[in-house]
Formats: structure tokens, sequence, C-alpha cells
């Protein structure tokens, strides 16, 4: 009984912030209702337009192509940058460099899209950059430009997770025994060999964390989409929790966003689950 009193007020806040609201989202994905009026069983209606409708698949593709920006690049220069200050750590330079890449994650993610969305105009500092060194054809609008919107986007995303994954891999480099870098570079092990058979095995559980964070934060964005291009142009940085949000509380079809959100929700799952097992299958 003392155990559960202790448990109590964050199983409840647990379950009236999390439990109960997910319980209503899952009934309103089986009705018609737009939120106001008389509410209409549908049945699986909704969940087959969501997974039929062609624009609502390209924009649970464009969460999934936002994953290898939001993931991919923060972890392998995370991975880099870990390497590299591995044996400074206590020093200056680690210090200074580990500030400068965590300070992204103590800006809020409206100012970091208002930010960049400045930097990405046709004026913006990347074009004039461009422009500096001899690349005016590649300069453009690139938020508004329909190939290379979404990719700007995933840039702003890989900006704000770099800190966080370089933090995790770095904290988690120090549990590794530096006589194992002694002994390998005793038998002439070469920096690559150290990476591969020392500091990547050493650090799986640490990239598992990043990985799963960075793919949850890719499938769930909203906050840079929104703030940066509002989904535009067209649908093409349009994610799920932006659609969402615009079929809830625009259309009036709260339906078809609880279905959608139940939809993305099991995505997540899926995908992250793969990840928690890799990360516990050698310890």
């Amino acid at each position: 009984m003392t155990a559960w009193l202790f448990i109590a007020p964050a199983a409840i806040a647990y379950a009236a912030f999390v439990l109960v609201p997910l319980a209503m989202s899952f009934y309103y994905s089986f009705l018609r209702w737009d939120g106001i009026g008389e509410a209409r069983f549908h049945g699986l209606t909704n969940y087959i337009t969501v997974l039929t409708d062609p624009k609502l698949l390209q924009i649970i593709g464009n969460a999934f192509q936002l994953v290898g920006y939001f993931t991919i690049i923060p972890v392998v220069l995370g991975l880099a940058v870990a390497s590299v200050i591995r044996g400074h750590m206590a020093g200056a330079f680690g210090t200074a460099t580990r500030t400068i890449l965590f300070l992204p994650q103590v800006i809020p993610l409206v100012a970091a899209g208002i930010a960049w969305s400045w930097m990405f105009a046709s004026t913006g500092v990347v074009n004039q950059g461009l422009r500096a060194i001899g690349l005016s054809d590649w300069a453009r609008g690139w938020l508004g430009d329909f190939v290379w919107a979404l990719p700007a986007v995933g840039m702003i995303g890989a900006w704000v997770l770099l800190g966080l994954c370089t933090m995790l891999l770095v904290t988690g480099i120090t549990k590794i025994d530096p006589s194992l870098y002694e002994a390998a570079r005793l038998d002439g092990a070469r920096p690559w060999h150290e990476f591969r058979y020392i500091t990547l095995p050493g650090l799986r559980q640490e990239i598992a964390v990043c990985v799963t964070l960075t793919v949850i934060s890719a499938l769930a964005s909203f906050d840079i989409v929104y703030i940066s291009t509002l989904g535009g142009p067209g649908i093409t940085t349009t994610v799920p929790g932006l659609e969402i949000y615009r079929l809830a509380f625009a259309h009036r079809q709260v339906g078809l966003a609880s279905a959608l959100a139940i939809v993305l929700m099991v995505l997540v799952l899926i995908s992250i689950t793969p990840i928690q097992w890799f990360a516990r299958e050698k310890k």
C-alpha cells in the first residue's frame, strides 16, 4: 500500500494527460464528428482514408523523409565530434565544443524556426554565402522551393538535434575504459579501427537512445514545420502532426484527425521497436 501511495501522484497525472486522451482519440477515430454537432459512428472509414488517400500518404512519407535528416546527420556528426574531443574532455576545447553544440537545445524551437526562415530567405545568409563563393546558381528561396523545402526543414531539425546527440554520445564515450584505446594503439590499431571496434560497440546503447529520440522527433515534428513553412509549398513539407492540427481545428474533421494520430502513434512504435531490440541485443 505504501508503494502504491508513492506511485499514485505520477500514475494519476500519466492517466489524466496520456492514457485518457489516447483512449478518447481512439474512440473519436471511429466517428464522423465536427467537434460540435452530433457524432455518428463511421466504422473503419477514417482509417481506410488515412491508408489510401494519396495526399495523406504523401504527408506520412514526408515525415519518414525527415527521419533521414533528423537522425542520420545528428548521430553521424555527433559520433565524429565525440571521437574528436574524446581526449580533450576536461580541457577548454572540449568544454567550448560541448557548450556551442548544445546551445540549439536551449533555444526555443519557435525562435529557431524564425531564425532559420530568415537565413533561408532569398536575401538570407545562406544565399549571400553562396553568392560570395561564386555559387549564385544555387541561390534560391529554399523554404519556398518544391524540391528543396523539405531538405531545408530537415537541416533545421538536424541542427537542433545535433547538440543533444553529441552530449549523449560524449557522455557515453567517457565510460569506455581508456586502457582499451591504449592497448589498441600498442597493437598497431589505426584511429578508424579504434572507432570501429571500441567506440561504436561501447556506445551501442547511447546510439540507440539518440536514434530513438530523433526518429520520434521527426515523425512527430510540428513546431519547426509550422513556423518555417506552414507545410508549404503545397504539401511538400506538411507532416502528420501539422495535418492532424489542420484536420481537427481548421476542417473540423475530428474523426479523421484522430485516426491519423493513432496511425502515427503506431508508426512511431513500429519504428522504434527494432531500435530498442538493437540496444538490448548485446550487453
